[in-house]
C-alpha cells in the first residue's frame, strides 16, 4: 500500500454520481479531483456542490486529465460502454456503474479493452464490497449454516413511473431487470455461483421493458434461488439464505445491510456491522486497494463474475422478450 492519495474523477452528474461523491470522502486516501459532463455548466455545478477541484465539459477532457487516476462512470446504462471506452483508451482505471453494459457482448469488449491497455476495470456492484455481505459470505463458506439449499431475494420500487421516465425507456436500458434485478442475481451468485438453469417470467410495459420479473435459478448442487424485481410495487427488498443447519436473514435494503440475523433452531443471533454514509465508500476503497497493489481486477468483483451475470440477464431478457 502507499500513502499517495487516489485521485478520483466522476463521469456523469446524476443522482448516483451525487450519492457516490457524497460517500467518496469516507474512503481513506480518496482525493476528489475532477468531474466530467457533456456540458461544462453541469460539471461545474456538480464540482462546486461536492468539492471537486476541477470540472470538464466533455468525457474526453476528463479522461485526458493527467491529475486523475481512476474514473467512476455514472451515466445511464445505455452510455456505460461508450463512456468507459473513452476512459480506458486514455489509460484511466475505471469503476463502471452496474450493469457494466446492456449485454454480455459489450461487457466483453470493455474487458478486452482494459486488458489490452493494461488498466484496471471493475463493475460497481457496491453490494459485494459491503462489510456485512462479506461477513455473510465468509460465514456461508465456513459451513456456518450447513449446505445451502435456497436463496430468496426481492427488489421492487413503488410505481407507477411515467412513460417518459428512464426506467420505462428501452433506449436507456429501462426496466426492472437491469436496474434492480441485478442485485438479487448478484446476491444469488455470491452464495451459489453460476446456475445450471435459468427460468423467468415477466410483465412488460407498453414500451417493451420489464415491469415485474420473476426468476428461478437451479444449481447442480440441487439448490434453488427464487428472485423477483419490479418497478411497479415496493416489495420487502429483503433476502435470505437457507442452509441445512441454519438460515441467514437480511433486512429490507439487503443490498446495503448494516447487519443480519442467523437462526439455528431456537438460537437466534443478531449481527450488527454499522458504518457511516450509504456504503459506497467500500467499493471506492476496494478500487484504491487494487490500484495500490497493482491488481488488474478486483477479487470481490472479477471480470468473470460480471460476464456471468450479464449472460444470465441476456438469457432472462430472451425468455421474457425484452430487447434494447
Amino acid at each position: 500500500m502507499t500513502d499517495k492519495p487516489t485521485r478520483w474523477g466522476i463521469l456523469g452528474t446524476g443522482g448516483i454520481a451525487s450519492t457516490f461523491a457524497t460517500d467518496l470522502p469516507l474512503a481513506d486516501g480518496a482525493e476528489l479531483a475532477a468531474v466530467g459532463s457533456r456540458t461544462l455548466e453541469a460539471a461545474t455545478a456538480f464540482a462546486d456542490r461536492h468539492g471537486f477541484a476541477r470540472a470538464h465539459g466533455s468525457w474526453a477532457e476528463l479522461a485526458a486529465d493527467p491529475e486523475v487516476d481512476v474514473i467512476y462512470v455514472a451515466t445511464p446504462h445505455a452510455f456505460h460502454q461508450d463512456a468507459a471506452m473513452v476512459c480506458l483508451a486514455a489509460g484511466k482505471a475505471v469503476l463502471c456503474e452496474k450493469p457494466m453494459t446492456l449485454d454480455r457482448a459489450s461487457s466483453e469488449l470493455l474487458v478486452r479493452t482494459a486488458r489490452t491497455h493494461g488498466v484496471f476495470l471493475m463493475e460497481a456492484m457496491w453490494m459485494r464490497c459491503n462489510p456485512a455481505i462479506r461477513a455473510i459470505t465468509e460465514l456461508v463458506d465456513s459451513g456456518g449454516i450447513g449446505t445451502v439449499t435456497a436463496v430468496h431475494a426481492d427488489f421492487g420500487l413503488q410505481g407507477p413511473f411515467e412513460p417518459t421516465h428512464r426506467l420505462r425507456n428501452p433506449a436507456l436500458g429501462g426496466g426492472a431487470l437491469l436496474d434492480l434485478g441485478v442485485y438479487p442475481l448478484n446476491f444469488a451468485h455470491l452464495i451459489l455461483g453460476a446456475p445450471a438453469s435459468v427460468q423467468s417470467w415477466a410483465k412488460l410495459t407498453p414500451e417493451g421493458v420489464d415491469e415485474t420479473t420473476g426468476v428461478l435459478l437451479g444449481y447442480e448442487s440441487g439448490a434453488v434461488a427464487a428472485l423477483t424485481c419490479s418497478i411497479n410495487g415496493e416489495s420487502r427488498n429483503a433476502a435470505s439464505i437457507t442452509g441445512t443447519t441454519g438460515r441467514i436473514d437480511l433486512p429490507p435494503g439487503f443490498f446495503a445491510p448494516r447487519g443480519f440475523t442467523v437462526t439455528r433452531g431456537a438460537a437466534v443471533e443478531e449481527v450488527e456491522i454499522p458504518f457511516a454514509g450509504r456504503g459506497y465508500q467500500f467499493e471506492a476503497a476496494e478500487v484504491q486497494r487494487c490500484l495500490h497493489t497493482g491488481l488488474p481486477e478486483s477479487p470481490l468483483m472479477p471480470h468473470a463474475t460480471t460476464l456471468e451475470i450479464m449472460s444470465q440477464m441476456d438469457a432472462i431478457r430472451a425468455q421474457i422478450g425484452v430487447t434494447y
